[in-house]
């Protein structure tokens, strides 16, 4: 009988000992009805509490623990499944490219930490009443590596935290009582291929099982359905291995119609058989048809063993003159990269966590995932079939640290490189993912891994997926960067390239091109992610992209006074830590939606509605279905009131337009103002994924009807108002309001209308947003850093300290007052506000920076007003309902929205702008009466947003608990405001259009109480 070594947890050719080989992952029954009930007798779940011991390294673990006399009943209990850390044990550690040990012990690859490995012994114990069948345990996931023993014997070791460890046990147990034990190792030699930009944790984190089988059962099954080039009839073949002798009974079905069923007798191992579909549904991410596989296997005197249900998508993937092709069409990629993370488990998620992943991904257009950067719960896959979902299944490799960083020059560490030493450990890898995911319809395309640079190994890793599978492709994006073995990845892959950068790549190649990561989403981000969307509709090889990423990874914790929060790398104490780099979802850790989703619902929508003039244009990029299967909707709205809704008969093929004449709809609106008209394309009926009218698709414009007649008449109230003229306060009274400016301090100090006094501070200009991550990763708030301090310390006198009096007009019924602000800037600028009273207490105000030669553009050009936090509630007419900016606003839509103002402050990891609102013709702050101010557009519509905090209160607080107790209401108009870029979060500007430009800025507005 083999021992346990642990010096071969450090050993990569050591990987795996005593472990069943690799198998599809299918379920087996007694019977139809256990099979139609989704309840296996032959399966007995480990899930729940195991007894647990905790050691810092393996000098501290219990010798002999797993032995029969051993007594483990003292121990404490640990929930499986489970991460140790999420447990009481050790701490959550947050890195991204660093490994985990870096400045705690030095080591080379091929070496793991030996002070600080946790190692974690779990022990539980069973019944077995009969040992007539063969008996096998199932760990879905152990991170990083596990060695078993029953009733004291070591059975074996396994490592790859994301794969399959089973081992069969019989001969080990007993009837009776019987023993088993694990040890869970944090790090061993697979951990330098699991340097993944993710939270480190250890421990049995996905289900564990025991499972029976008959002595005539099926051990692995692979099924292949592919249609022909024209797609009017496809074969399924079926390949199984089998254990025993029989008869097997296949049957195939369309839903619950019978297809074709054959029966063989089994005289050898290996089973093959096929059937042919005429004119098949095929299977998509539009349209997930499935058809059923039943096989009943039966033993030699003809009684039933087991049955067996498998789903069956059939399509064909493939490269078509240098574009890749599902079913004979170009697909592209709508995707995001999706970490398993859960803010309460980490890694160790609910089933039904998994599932409204995925339902979110549907409800807003997202059509594919790559499995970022490992294989994922096998329960995913089988949702990805039945929902249409493309997947991009991606190994359990990335090897970052070793050769990217400051401290990693030499290529001889570069990790795997040309090393054969570590081939066994990366191919076994290979091998467990092909054959425990081959069977599914929504996996298109292998994924080596992610970030291990290039070589020989990786390469034959990719041969090893091309030998085992013809039907799908093979992807690798780091040959990118080591261009040595090319042919490794079957098509381009890259991360971040801007839009020219792709198409000054395609000019040279002529492989298929996709970004297996764009558009970094990190906090308030996702800015221009429009252009990358139309790259894809006029550049055939650029072929989409995944967005990195889905969900925020963040976990909950407590601060000092016990509020609970969400806490990111550094949170727990751990050393070293990335801080809020794992902030980058398009869904906050909690699962609810970031206003980043809104543009990326939109822009993934698979039907475009533009318009020209009195026409609106349908567009159907949809690659397999029909317009009608939605029901289409017009909408006229007048400033949020419904004017008309009909319904449209919109009939379009895939890759189809139609023009709609708008006309017969604008000419039922008479009344003058604007107008938005709106076509949906909406749900019929319920799906899996969302309700009958959820909306899939939208476009919307805005017109305005001019008065035809003018008004014979208007009654006005008696407007007189009276401006009294101080030593240092010029104050202005009227029927219902009193207003003063103050001389000494240069502004407008104060604001009564109805009684209220409305400002709680001077009304200031303001050049600063609170810097957003994008921000910080471009360095600008150093480079832009003189605009904070020219919105904190403008100043109204001169080097002297000589008050620069406002210079005042007055007219008949108005008065206008116009202040200048010298700035502190080098070279030094000034700003003119104009405040223009009038007699029925409107205030018009014009905002002028002038452009001052070798001065920096200015990250916002705003008015900000101080109000008392009683002005809890906002209204706007404007885009919405979530935030927009210059270069995120295509998902907003033109209508009239409120909420509270503490809301409109996003929740993202590290506090930063956010809740702007582009486009505003008013916008409102009101208390809960709807008193308050009013602030409407002049000449052109304005940029608004209504804030608990200044931007600087914002920029001071790490977390959002830090941010101090509002006391007031902080109203920005803007004249515009730098756009929040994306297109990577540590260098990337926002594009040069969505800078404020380098000349005269100059805008207007007019507020009113309400």
């Amino acid at each position: 009988m083999n021992k346990f070594n642990y010096k071969n947890v450090a050993n990569p050719s050591y990987v795996q000992d005593g472990c069943v080989i690799p198998h599809s992952y299918h379920m087996h029954y007694r019977n139809h009805k256990e099979e139609q009930l989704k309840s296996s007798s032959f399966y007995y779940t480990l899930n729940g509490l195991w007894k647990f011991h905790y050691a810092r390294n393996y000098n501290e673990t219990i010798p002999n623990f797993y032995a029969l006399n051993y007594d483990s009943e003292s121990w404490g209990d640990i929930r499986v499944p489970s991460h140790i850390q999420m447990e009481g044990f050790d701490i959550p550690q947050y890195v991204n490219k660093q490994y985990p040990w870096e400045g705690v012990e030095e080591i080379k690859p091929g070496q793991i930490p030996e002070d600080f490995n946790p190692i974690g012994s779990y022990v539980n114990y069973i019944t077995i009443d009969s040992l007539e069948e063969r008996v096998f345990l199932v760990l879905e996931g152990v991170e990083s590596a596990m060695a078993l023993w029953v009733n004291g014997e070591f059975v074996g070791y396994h490592e790859d935290s994301f794969t399959t460890a089973e081992f069969e046990i019989t001969k080990s147990l007993v009837v009776g009582d019987n023993k088993i034990a694990i040890q869970v190792f944090k790090f061993s030699s697979g951990s330098w291929c699991e340097d993944q930009d993710f939270y480190r944790f250890s421990g049995i984190f996905r289900d564990v099982y025991l499972y029976t089988v008959p002595k005539t059962h099926i051990e692995d099954l692979s099924i292949k359905a592919i249609p022909n080039k024209d797609n009017t009839e496809a074969e399924v073949f079926v390949k199984i291995k089998v254990n025993g002798r029989g008869k097997i009974k296949a049957s195939l079905y369309d839903k619950e119609k019978l297809l074709q069923s054959k029966s063989v007798q089994i005289k050898r191992n290996y089973y093959e058989c096929s059937c042919v579909i005429k004119n098949p549904r095929l299977w998509s991410a539009e349209e997930p048809n499935l058809y059923d596989i039943v096989l009943e296997v039966y033993d030699a005197k003809c009684n039933l063993q087991e049955v067996i249900h498998e789903k069956v998508g059939v399509r064909r993937f493939e490269i078509k003159d240098g574009i890749m092709c599902l079913n004979g069409k170009r697909i592209v990629f709508n995707g995001v990269d999706r970490h398993e993370f859960s803010y309460l488990y980490g890694r160790a998620i609910p089933t039904e966590v998994m599932r409204e992943d995925l339902l979110i991904m549907k409800r807003n257009n997202i059509n594919a995932i790559r499995t970022s950067h490992y294989p994922n719960s096998p329960k995913l896959y089988s949702m990805c079939d039945e929902l249409g979902i493309y997947v991009i299944d991606e190994a359990n490799m990335e090897t970052h640290g070793t050769w990217d960083g400051p401290g990693y020059n030499n290529k001889k560490e570069i990790l795997p490189k040309d090393n054969m030493r570590w081939l066994a450990l990366l191919l076994a890898r290979v091998e467990a993912i092909y054959e425990r995911d081959k069977n599914h319809p929504s996996i298109l395309i292998w994924s080596c891994g992610n970030e291990s640079h290039g070589g020989k190994v990786i390469y034959e890793m990719s041969e090893l997926f091309r030998k085992k599978d013809n039907t799908r492709l093979v992807h690798y994006e780091g040959i990118a960067r080591d261009r040595s073995y090319p042919d490794t990845s079957d098509m381009e892959s890259q991360m971040y390239t801007s839009v020219k950068g792709i198409k000054e790549f395609l000019k040279e190649s002529d492989k298929p091109f996709i970004l297996c990561e764009y558009s970094h989403a990190m906090g308030n981000s996702c800015g221009a992610l429009h252009k990358y969307i139309e790259l894809s509709e006029n550049e055939k090889r650029y072929q989409g992209g995944f967005i990195w990423d889905f969900k925020d990874q963040a976990l909950l914790n407590k601060n000092s006074y016990g509020e609970a929060y969400l806490a990111y790398g550094g949170a727990f104490g751990e050393r070293p830590h990335d801080g809020a780099f794992s902030g980058n979802g398009i869904v906050f850790a909690d699962g609810k939606l970031t206003p980043k989703m809104q543009e990326v619902k939109y822009l993934y929508q698979g039907i475009k509605v533009s318009f020209e003039k009195d026409e609106a244009i349908v567009f159907n990029k949809n690659l397999f279905v029909n317009t009608d299967k939605y029901n289409s909707v017009i909408r006229i709205e007048k400033e949020g009131k419904l004017i008309l809704e009909e319904g449209l008969k919109v009939s379009l093929s895939p890759g189809k337009k139609k023009k709609i004449d708008l006309k017969p709809y604008k000419n039922k609106c008479e009344d003058e103002g604007e107008y938005v008209c709106t076509i949906s394309f909406l749900e019929k009926e319920d799906t899996a994924w969302a309700k009958k009218g959820h909306e899939v698709a939208y476009g919307q414009t805005a017109f305005t009807i001019k008065s035809k007649t003018e008004k014979e008449y208007c009654i006005k109230k008696k407007e007189v108002m009276e401006v009294i003229h101080s030593q240092n306060v010029i104050g202005v009274k009227g029927m219902n309001f009193h207003i003063q400016f103050s001389k000494m301090d240069g502004g407008l100090t104060s604001y009564v209308y109805g009684g209220k006094e409305l400002l709680s501070a001077m009304v200031k200009p303001n050049f600063w947003r609170a810097p957003i991550n994008n921000d910080y990763g471009s360095n600008l708030p150093a480079k832009l850093g003189q605009w904070k301090l020219a919105s904190l310390y403008l100043h109204n006198k001169t080097e002297d300290g000589q008050v620069i009096n406002p210079t005042i007009k007055e007219e008949e019924n108005s008065i206008t007052l116009t202040f200048l602000y010298e700035l502190p800037t080098k070279p030094q600028g000034n700003c003119r506000v104009s405040y223009t009273v009038e007699a029925n207490g409107e205030v018009s105000v014009e905002v002028f920076l002038p452009h001052v030669e070798g001065l920096e553009s200015v990250p916002e050009l705003s008015l900000l007003f101080t109000l008392p936090n009683e002005y809890e509630k906002v209204r706007w007419y404007g885009l919405g309902p979530e935030e927009t900016y210059a270069d995120r606003k295509h998902g907003g839509k033109l209508n009239v929205y409120e909420g509270l103002v503490k809301d409109q402050l996003a929740s993202y990891l590290v506090p930063q702008e956010s809740g702007n609102k582009c486009d505003v013709r008013y916008g409102e702050v009101l208390d809960a009466r709807n008193r308050g101010l009013r602030f409407e557009m002049v000449d052109d519509t304005f940029y608004f947003s209504a804030l608990p905090y200044t931007p600087h209160q914002i920029e001071e607080a790490k977390y959002a608990y830090e941010l101090p107790k509002s006391h007031n209401t902080i109203v920005r108009v803007s004249k515009g405001q730098l756009g929040i870029g994306g297109d990577d979060s540590w260098g990337a500007l926002p594009h040069e259009e969505y800078w404020l430009p380098e000349e005269d800025l100059f805008f207007r507005f007019k507020f009113k109480g309400i």
